[in-house]
């Protein structure tokens, strides 16, 4: 390899620890899309003739879905091939200056996450829907606090 190419596969993250950020995007479309249509892990993988843990292993991002399989994954789920590259190249910006990036990702992945990012729009009142990200941010805050109030020197010596 040269070194030219080297630097450009660095730059990318592939080769990297953990899953490639573009392979992360597509599988949690591919989970996103599934959960929207309320299709199991275990009805999808029956569709495209793979077992439920393959299924789980492309919407983490753990394995690469070739071509045909996406093309399959789509056909099975009612899109088309570029729904699941949506919002790439706006998260790429995004995290370049320092956006959320992975940390969306990684909340979209739970099914907590999923859940609450699919009922919150149906929240219509834009007054009610402030309340809630205030009510979240609070929490978050006191967490933090939490966390901080448990570390001592001390306690960070004896881990």
């Amino acid at each position: 390899m040269t070194g030219t190419a080297e630097k450009d596969l660095a730059e990318t993250g592939a080769g990297a620890a953990g899953p490639h950020p573009v392979d992360r995007h597509v599988g949690l479309h591919i989970r996103m899309r599934r959960k929207a249509l309320g299709v199991s892990q275990e009805k999808l993988a029956e569709a495209l003739g793979l077992t439920f843990q393959q299924v789980q292993k492309y919407e983490r991002g753990t394995n690469r879905v070739s071509a045909s399989k996406l093309y399959e994954i789509a056909r099975a789920l009612k899109t088309t091939v570029g729904f699941f590259y949506e919002g790439l190249e706006d998260e790429t910006a995004g995290a370049a200056q320092g956006f959320l990036g992975s940390n969306t990702q990684d909340f979209l992945l739970t099914p907590e996450g999923i859940e609450l990012a699919s009922a919150f729009p149906k929240i219509r009142r834009a007054g009610l829907r402030r309340k809630v990200l205030e009510l979240v941010r609070a929490m978050a805050e006191l967490e933090a606090e939490e966390r901080r109030a448990d570390w001592t020197p001390v306690a960070a010596l004896q881990t």
